[in-house]
């Protein structure tokens, strides 16, 4: 029997050859091709009027902007922050040499709970790094109010919400900062990078010392920064990609679509819909399994996808809070996190890309729907 063919969780979009092969003429031919050049300048430029911010700047990877945020804002002691996440959430507090604290997850959107944010408050808190899961916008509002009555920062983690608006606002503009992804795997990508929206121009120059070692000039250094820089070719597929990234978001949503139609009626798997007033970017297309309805346990249906060559993600399972260190701390006990917990055994993210096809529909509908 001939092997099915694989589909994949997610593909990257990827710019036109000729396309690119132009700008890698002209960077080859200018010889700049790091250190704040054209395409770099051009690009940051592009991604605020894309994304409708006032100041972008762009770093090497998806990483680099948490770490940076924290530095940049002078964050000390307890971050109040989620265990449903990519590890580089909680990472970047750890390396900043600071505590994070664990609350749990909201199930309507599965970012941060902000009835659980102010129990968690302490004297040592100083910040909250919510994030903005599967590009479902978090309750900013309430998180803001929050933030506001204990003086607290806020830094998204907006790894998966490039380009979402809420009520015709991007989602960027809420909080002190917001991080973006850049990876292969987004929505939007430049292969490796990531970029830091930031509010106001003082906070723009800061942010690019702390990104290049400090240099204010050739013989003076101001803050002990790294190097997160990002390259102009890497610059250069980011402005490529933006040309294409609205017919690829385009493609998602009609796949959401498909999705949900098949679904709605299957007992024991849930899905989320599209919020009110929210253009979603449809990153992911998360499923929840319910194993007393469905008949299936969630890991009995991911391996049985896997059977037929289909590769969805358990996102995000095992949680953070489960990891090395962060187990021991007291925010990190399940009996702290049980949305978290249960919602991290439902979950398997379906394939969601641009490339994906009918018949690529058709092959995952009837595994689950069979």
């Amino acid at each position: 029997m001939e092997k099915e063919s694989t589909i994949t969780v997610t593909t990257p979009l990827l710019p036109n050859l000729d396309d690119l092969n132009q700008m890698l003429k002209e960077i080859w031919a200018s010889k700049w091709i790091t250190n704040n050049g054209q395409f770099h300048q051009q690009f940051e430029k592009a991604l605020c009027e894309y994304l409708k911010v006032p100041y972008v700047s762009v770093f090497t990877n998806g990483t680099l902007p948490l770490l940076i945020a924290l530095q940049a804002l002078g964050v000390k002691g307890e971050v109040i922050t989620t265990p449903y996440s990519f590890v580089a959430t909680t990472h970047s507090i750890w390396w900043n040499g600071l505590k994070p604290v664990f609350v749990d997850i909201d199930p309507s959107n599965c970012g941060i709970d902000p009835d659980r944010i102010e129990e968690a408050i302490t004297p040592q808190t100083t910040a909250i790094l919510p994030v903005h899961c599967y590009g479902k916008p978090c309750d900013n509002k309430r998180i803001q109010e929050i933030a506001d009555k204990h003086g607290l920062k806020v830094i998204y983690d907006a790894a998966h919400a490039f380009g979402v608006e809420e009520d015709g606002k991007s989602i960027l503009e809420w909080g002190d900062l917001s991080t973006l992804s850049f990876h292969a795997t987004k929505v939007f990508n430049t292969v490796e990078g990531g970029a830091l929206v930031i509010h106001d121009e003082q906070m723009k120059r800061h942010v690019d010392y702390l990104k290049n070692f400090g240099f204010e000039s050739e013989v003076e250094v101001v803050a002990p920064g790294i190097n997160g820089k990002m390259d102009e070719i890497r610059a250069a597929i980011g402005l490529l990609n933006l040309q294409h990234v609205d017919s690829a978001i385009e493609a998602r949503h009609r796949i959401a679509v498909r999705y949900r139609q098949a679904l709605r009626n299957v007992d024991g798997i849930d899905f989320f819909e599209d919020m009110p007033g929210v253009r979603h970017n449809y990153s992911y297309f998360p499923i929840f399994v319910h194993a007393d309805k469905y008949g299936l346990t969630r890991d009995q249906l991911y391996f049985k996808l896997q059977k037929h060559n289909i590769y969805g993600r358990r996102y995000f399972y095992p949680l953070i809070s489960t990891f090395g260190d962060y187990r021991q701390l007291p925010s990190a006990a399940p009996a702290n996190l049980p949305n978290a917990t249960r919602i991290a055994d439902e979950v398997i993210c379906l394939p969601m890309h641009h490339e994906l096809t009918d018949s690529d529909i058709d092959r995952i509908l009837d595994i689950i729907v069979d």
